[in-house]
Formats: C-alpha cells, sequence, structure tokens
C-alpha cells in the first residue's frame, strides 16, 4: 500500500491560509515587540503601530506569507502526517496502525527539522518587510549626533541610512538580499529557527493529540469541530510560548540588516541581548504568541481536519 497521501497536504494548504490571515497582525506586533526598539508592551506597539500606519501597518507584509506560508503549512501537515505512516508501515507493517507518543514525537521533530529548508527564507522576508518602518537605536548603528538624552538613556530615533534598500515587496526583498548578502542571507536566522521548530512543532503536535484525545467522547470516530478547535488553540499557545525565547534570536537574527549587522551569531546575539536589556529580553512577546497562538492554531487544525474529511469524503 502507497504511504503518500496528497490530501494532507492540501487540506494542510486550505488549514495554512485560514490561519495565516487571522495570526499575521499579531504576528506583526510580535516581530515588532521582539526586534524593534521603542515600546513598552504590547498595548503600546500596538498603539504605536495603528497612529503611525493606520491599520494597514497591521498587515504589512501580508502577501508574500499568504502566497508562501500557506504552501509551508501543506508542507508540514503533510510531512508530518505522511512520515508518520512511514513510521507505522517500517515498525508495525501497517501504515494505517495509530502511532504512539515516541512514533509521532520523531515524526514531529523530523517535520521541525524539515521545515527550516522552506521556512527560514519565508520568515526572513516577512520580518524585513514587517520592521521596515522601525525605529532604530542610534547607538547600534553608530550615528553621528546624540546617542543619548539626559537622563543618560540611549535615544531612539527613526533614521533613513544611504544605500539601505526600500523594499517594494517580496519580489524586491528577496533580489535585495540576494544582491547585498547572498543566498547565505535568505538562511541567516536558520541555526536559530531549527533550535526553535525542531521542540516547537514536538510541543505543537503531541499537545494537540493529547488534547484531542482527552476532550473526545469514547466511541466518537472523528473529533467534533469545537474539540478540535480549542486542542488546536491550547496546542498553539504551549508551542508558540515555549519557542519565545529561541524565536526573539531568530527574529533578532534575521532582522539584521548588512549595512548595521550587530550579531556575528547565535551565541553572541544571545550575549548582547542579555548585556543589554537583561533575561525578560528572551520573553519578550511571549504574551502576544499566546494570543496569537491560540487563534491562528486553532484555525489551521480545525482548516485542516474539516478539508480532509471533505477530500476523504469524496
Amino acid at each position: 500500500m502507497n504511504c503518500f497521501h496528497l490530501d494532507d497536504f492540501l487540506a494542510g494548504w486550505i488549514g495554512g491560509a485560514s490561519s495565516v490571515i487571522v495570526g499575521h497582525p499579531l504576528d506583526t506586533v510580535k516581530t515588532r515587540l521582539q526586534a524593534g526598539q521603542g515600546y513598552k508592551n504590547t498595548l503600546h506597539c500596538v498603539l504605536q503601530i495603528y497612529r503611525k500606519e493606520t491599520i494597514a501597518g497591521f498587515f504589512k507584509g501580508l502577501s508574500f506569507p499568504l502566497a508562501s506560508i500557506t504552501v509551508y503549512n501543506s508542507v508540514v501537515f503533510g510531512f508530518f502526517n505522511n512520515t508518520q505512516r512511514v513510521i507505522s508501515k517500517f515498525r508495525h507493517g501497517d501504515e494505517r496502525q495509530s502511532c504512539g507518543m515516541l512514533d509521532m514525537t520523531l515524526a514531529s521533530m523530523l517535520t521541525g527539522l524539515m521545515s527550516v529548508g522552506l521556512g527560514a527564507p519565508v520568515d526572513l522576508v516577512k520580518i524585513r518587510l514587517q520592521m521596515q518602518t522601525l525605529p532604530c537605536l542610534a547607538e547600534n548603528l553608530d550615528l553621528a549626533g546624540t546617542t543619548g538624552n539626559v537622563n543618560g538613556n540611549v535615544a531612539v530615533r527613526s533614521v533613513t541610512l544611504q544605500g539601505q534598500p526600500t523594499y517594494r515587496g517580496p519580489i524586491h526583498c528577496i533580489s535585495s538580499i540576494l544582491r547585498t548578502e547572498g543566498i547565505r542571507g535568505l538562511y541567516r536566522g536558520a541555526a536559530a529557527m531549527v533550535l526553535r521548530d525542531v521542540p516547537g512543532y514536538t510541543l505543537y503536535f503531541i499537545p494537540y493529540a493529547l488534547f484531542r484525545r482527552w476532550l473526545s467522547p469514547e466511541g466518537r470516530s472523528s473529533p467534533h469541530p469545537c474539540t478540535v478547535w480549542v486542542s488546536g488553540g491550547l496546542a498553539g499557545s504551549i508551542s508558540w510560548v515555549t519557542a519565545t525565547p529561541a524565536d526573539v534570536v531568530k527574529s533578532r537574527l534575521q532582522a539584521d540588516a548588512l549595512h548595521a549587522r550587530k550579531y556575528r551569531g547565535i551565541v553572541h546575539c544571545v550575549v548582547q541581548s542579555y548585556k543589554t536589556e537583561g533575561i525578560h529580553v528572551f520573553f519578550r512577546g511571549a504574551s502576544v504568541n499566546a494570543i496569537r497562538g491560540f487563534p491562528m492554531s486553532a484555525t489551521m487544525f480545525l482548516g485542516y481536519e474539516l478539508s480532509l474529511q471533505f477530500f476523504r469524503g469524496l
């Protein structure tokens, strides 16, 4: 029997498109909090974006994730479920045999590792587009002029640097990165993404399976949509909150432009971030991740499960 099922990929694509639209505004807030400067808290960040950029600011860079992350989620869900079938076929001789927790953990970790190859460039472009209008720390950019106020605090100002690329869209962003940073530039932050996604996907798929099992009545062949919604939402919040420290490092490395390069790598980013902003910096955006993770993942899993039921009922 063939272990490869195309319907998992199609269902993942539909779920991914739904989750991107639901989650992108808070994703923009999360990115600004983690990689930007001058925001006191989540509410302050939201208000600043709205005042300076109107509602459109929350959807900055949406077109690229909508086109690419839908494909990314399609590959992730398709790979995860087909990998489970391969493991079941190898271990039990039957791909229809349900995977145990150990097998599901292995499939989740392999999915996280695989996802970086496709997801790192997607995340990089999304973050660069989201960060275009951010104020920068004058101190970090070694600009001439005042770098501190009378209280000794570092001045935050909006700056325009000579030669800084102004991204007109995702295609222009990709070409600018390739021109200035090369192919390696598209994978900047990929190592940090591995540290985020390998455990992150394990804490995404495993909690979902557990919550779905606990919330489903005995004898029910397929879970109720409300069960899928709640299970997916809780799994998303757990995954994103626990992944926040690695996500902060990844976002900072990816937002680090060539003309203002601050970080030489993961360790340097961690050390410099800790020295300048303390341990709390690694949990910046955690509340946004928890809030954003619920509806985004709930929509993802619900779209996936309903689409899968539809395709298999044809």
